[in-house]
């Protein structure tokens, strides 16, 4: 799938923006998106679990913090953050991240070929505020340690292999992380204000116990070619990580990170953004900007943790905003999949869908009240483009 810029606002009208050829009515995103605004359609009234979802989809509640994971003897963490799911013969596994500082880690909830819940435990242990991270071809979860000086950790969704902590891949404050399988490397974010985008080049595909790491270097415009040059001393100490490489092109709150088809995209809280690398031919541009939106209010903000669907769409979670997960397609679309209602001093966090593309699985990662000790895991059903 090919995908080019997807943002380019102008006012018309003084009430609307364009965004990649497709026309928004600025006052639309002060209510759910009106029916033919996105693939799914209309948002509908919140459900017994105070979720908004387009005619057809359901959800239920799977996890909650502090709280025995239904049908198991296992007590679900605090702060769900990152996630992704992992066949398992007819069945998949979800592994989720703890972002609480200190304790942190990573657990996981076994699902069968029904979807029912048939185990939950702990697959990472003795870490600090585990945010995103992403997963590998080789089946393992890569959980990031959001912290200065910060970790990548390798854990086993299974839980039969002990967790390995992966230095090569550097020492900064991580958020998430994104394999490519063509260039055979791993793309990294980093959230901090001036932070960089990264990529880390294994000795051996499949082993990340050594390696080169990278970061991306280019100008300040919001578009145009890049390089990669080599971090000179990876463990970020005296001099961070960020700091090594002039030239290297600073992000602000580097985010979200999925990459499909010589495409990465990765997401920047700080100035609500999505960018993309087309890696095949070297260049970078935004996909998403709402500071482009001059008019009404912009459909997706506080950008966060990013996944893709066999359909070539993104789902981007909102850390704030309207308590949505938003839908980018890739003829240029942008509408609410779906909002959480009442709990607006939460986020939506660990997008990830089961893989077989019917379920989609994500957290509010402190609930109702804003406690890390409240979060929430769903599971949503429904007819998703495949």
């Amino acid at each position: 799938m090919e995908r080019r810029t997807l943002l380019r606002a102008a006012v018309l009208g003084g009430s609307s923006a364009v965004f990649g050829g497709t026309l928004w009515r600025g006052a639309a995103y002060a209510a759910p998106a009106q029916p033919g605004t996105g693939p799914y359609g209309a948002l509908g009234a919140a459900d017994s679990n105070g979720v908004r979802l387009p005619n057809g989809f359901t959800s239920q509640v799977m996890a909650r913090s502090g709280q025995t994971v239904p049908g198991t003897s296992y007590t679900w963490h605090n702060a769900p953050d990152g996630g992704a799911c992992y066949a398992d013969g007819t069945g998949w596994i979800y592994v989720s991240n703890s972002e609480t500082n200190p304790s942190g880690g990573a657990s996981a909830v076994k699902f069968s070929s029904a979807g029912a819940v048939t185990g939950a435990y702990r697959v990472l242990s003795g870490t600090r505020q585990n945010c995103a991270g992403g997963r590998t071809p080789w089946n393992t979860w890569l959980s990031c340690e959001e912290v200065s000086l910060g970790y990548v950790y390798e854990t086993d969704p299974w839980g039969v292999n002990a967790a390995v902590r992966r230095d090569a891949m550097g020492r900064f404050k991580h958020e998430a992380a994104a394999a490519d399988p063509v260039r055979e490397a791993v793309y990294l974010t980093e959230d901090e204000t001036n932070g960089c985008f990264y990529r880390f080049v294994p000795t051996s595909w499949g082993d990340l116990s050594a390696g080169t790491l990278q970061v991306l270097v280019a100008g300040t415009a919001t578009s145009g070619s890049f390089t990669w040059a080599n971090v000179p001393d990876p463990d970020g100490s005296p001099t961070t990580t960020r700091t090594q490489v002039s030239g290297s092109k600073k992000f602000n709150g580097g985010e979200g990170c999925h990459y499909a088809d010589d495409t990465v995209w990765f997401t920047t809280k700080g100035d609500n953004r999505v960018w993309q690398l087309d890696l095949a031919a070297g260049t970078y541009e935004l996909a998403y900007d709402d500071s482009l939106v001059t008019s009404g209010t912009a459909p997706l903000t506080g950008v966060d943790n990013i996944t893709g669907s066999t359909s070539g769409d993104l789902f981007v979670a909102e850390d704030g905003g309207n308590m949505e997960i938003c839908v980018i397609t890739p003829d240029d679309v942008i509408a609410p999949f779906l909002r959480i209602d009442g709990q607006s001093g939460s986020e939506i966090t660990g997008p990830a869908f089961s893989p077989d593309g019917t379920r989609l699985y994500f957290s509010s990662q402190r609930g109702t009240s804003g406690s890390s000790s409240a979060g929430i895991t769903y599971e949503v059903r429904g007819p998703f483009r495949s």
